[in-house]
């Protein structure tokens, strides 16, 4: 199952944020409770609908997104 599977954009969920599929919890937000320390079975406990691939779904998302974004300078006249 490749993260496609499991993340989703819908416009009519959380504005088009890409969120698990089958929850209204983003990417950003699952990454942030792990950039705050927090341990993936903690995670997991607070919100039992979510599956460890889920978070490494998030990973792969953000990954694949960070991989194709570009940076253009440009100078104002």
């Amino acid at each position: 199952m490749t993260s496609h599977d499991r993340i989703i954009v819908d416009p009519d969920i959380l504005v088009g944020k890409p969120v698990v599929k089958g929850t209204r919890l983003s990417v950003d937000f699952l990454l942030g409770l792990l950039a705050q320390g927090w341990p993936e079975s903690e995670i997991l406990r607070n919100y039992p609908g979510l599956e460890r691939e889920d978070l490494l779904a998030c990973w792969a998302y953000a990954c694949e997104v960070l991989r194709d974004e570009r940076i253009y300078s440009y100078k104002v006249a």
